[in-house]
C-alpha cells in the first residue's frame, strides 16, 4: 500500500481534523490518524469516540488498504518540510511506515487500521442544508454562554431548535443566556437536540463562511458535510431547560447606548471590581449612566459617567462585568439596548437596530445583588 502526496496538502488536511485528537485517550489507537486508500483517494480520519472527523484528498496510488499512523510525529515531520511530493511506503505485515522525500526518509511504527473504532453510521436521519455563514455566526454568538458544570451536561452544549419557520440556537449556564434565531433558514419538520461544545469549536475553525453545510441528525448523532470534511458527533442526551420561561416579558426601563463606549467603560471600571463577584453597578437617571465598581478589601474603586438614551424609572442594578463584556464583544452593531424591569430581575441585551432583518439576537444576563 504505497502512495505519493504533496507534503503541504497533506499537512493542511491533517491540521483541519487534528483538533479532534484528545490528550487523554483511553484507547491508544486514538492517538493515530486512520489512513484509507481507495480509487486514487486518501481518506484520513481522527476520533475521540464522541467526535469523529474525516477528510479526503487526491493522491497517486495503485493499491488500496488502510493503516493507522501516529498523529503527533506525522504532523511534526510535515511541519518542518518544504512543499514537495512525499512517498509513503507501508509494509502490510509489520505496518511499518516509511516516508521518502527529496533529501531523506523517515520511518515509524504504524498500526493495523482494523484496530481503529468504526465510524458510526446515521440511520433514520433528517437532513437540513445550512449556509456556512449562518452556522459560523450561530456558533460564535452562542458558544461563550454554554456552561461547564459536569453535573448539568445538557447546559454544556448548544440547544438547536429547527422548525419550518426558523432555526434557533440557545446557550445558557444559568447566569447568562443567548438565543440566536434565523428566519432565512428553515427545516421541513420540527426537531430539537443539543450539540456538544467540542464539535462546535471544530466546525467553527473549519468554516470559511461561503460553503454549504449538509447536516444529518437522528436521536443520538449528528453528521456535518462541507468542503472535503465530514464531522460526526454524539449528541448530548437529556432535556434542555425551558429557556423561554426565564426571559422576562415586561421590561419598561430601556437603555440605548454606544456599544464600543459602553464596553470600554466596563473594561476600565471592572479592573477595580471585587475579584470574586466582578460586580459593576449601573446607576441610571435621566440621560446619564454612572458605572462604578469597588473592592472594599483593597480599598479600590472606580467611577465613570456616560451619556446615553434612557427611558424609564431611575434605578441601580449590578451585573457581573465579565458576562457583560463577553456579550458586548459578540454583538457587532454600533448601538445596543439593555432592557430591564427591576434590580432583582434579569436584563436583556440586544442590538439597538437590526443590520439583518432575518437575524434575531437576544442575550439575557442575571443581576448581581448590590452591596449596600
Amino acid at each position: 500500500m504505497n502512495f505519493i502526496v504533496s507534503s503541504t496538502s497533506l499537512l493542511r488536511h491533517l491540521q483541519s481534523i487534528s483538533g479532534v485528537l484528545s490528550t487523554s485517550n483511553n484507547l491508544p489507537i486514538l492517538d493515530n490518524f486512520l489512513f484509507e486508500i481507495g480509487d486514487g483517494q486518501l481518506t484520513i480520519s481522527a476520533s475521540d469516540l464522541e467526535t469523529t472527523m474525516r477528510t479526503t484528498l487526491e493522491v497517486e496510488a495503485r493499491e488500496s488498504g488502510k493503516v493507522a499512523i501516529p498523529a503527533k510525529i506525522l504532523i511534526d515531520v510535515l511541519k518542518n518540510m518544504p512543499d514537495q511530493p512525499c512517498t509513503f511506503l507501508i509494509d502490510p505485515t509489520s505496518m511499518a511506515v516509511e516516508i521518502a522525500y527529496d533529501n531523506g526518509k523517515s520511518k515509524m511504527n504504524g498500526f493495523s487500521g482494523d484496530e481503529f473504532p468504526r465510524i458510526p453510521s446515521i440511520e433514520n436521519s433528517t437532513t437540513i442544508r445550512l449556509s456556512g455563514d449562518i452556522m459560523s455566526k450561530a456558533i460564535g454568538k452562542t458558544l461563550f454562554a454554554t456552561g461547564s458544570d459536569d453535573l448539568r451536561p445538557v447546559m454544556s452544549g448548544v440547544f438547536c431548535q429547527f422548525s419550518p419557520e426558523d432555526i434557533t440556537f440557545v446557550a445558557t449556564d444559568a447566569h447568562k443566556l443567548v438565543r440566536y434565531r434565523r428566519t432565512d433558514s428553515q427545516a421541513e419538520g420540527s426537531s430539537s437536540f443539543i450539540l456538544p461544545k467540542k464539535p462546535l469549536n471544530l466546525l467553527k475553525s473549519n468554516l470559511s463562511g461561503n460553503e454549504e453545510i449538509t447536516m444529518e441528525y437522528n436521536e443520538s448523532n449528528a453528521l456535518f458535510t462541507f468542503n472535503d470534511i465530514v464531522l460526526i458527533c454524539r449528541l448530548i442526551d437529556g432535556k434542555y431547560p425551558n429557556y423561554e420561561a426565564v426571559i422576562p416579558k415586561e421590561n419598561p426601563n430601556v437603555l440605548t447606548i454606544d456599544r464600543v463606549q459602553f464596553l470600554s467603560s466596563i473594561k476600565r471600571v471592572s479592573i477595580f471590581a471585587n475579584k470574586t463577584t466582578h460586580q459593576v453597578k449601573l446607576k441610571l437617571a435621566g440621560s446619564e449612566l454612572s458605572l462604578s465598581a469597588e473592592d472594599i478589601d483593597f480599598a479600590n474603586e472606580s467611577n465613570e459617567r456616560l451619556t446615553c438614551n434612557y427611558d424609564g424609572d431611575d434605578m441601580e442594578i449590578g451585573f457581573n462585568s465579565r458576562f457583560l463584556m463577553e456579550m458586548l464583544n459578540s454583538l457587532e452593531t454600533p448601538e445596543v439596548r439593555l432592557e430591564m424591569s427591576e434590580p432583582s430581575r434579569a436584563g436583556l441585551l440586544m442590538p439597538a437596530h437590526k443590520d439583518n432583518e432575518n437575524e434575531d439576537i437576544l442575550m439575557l444576563v442575571m443581576p448581581v445583588m448590590l452591596n449596600r
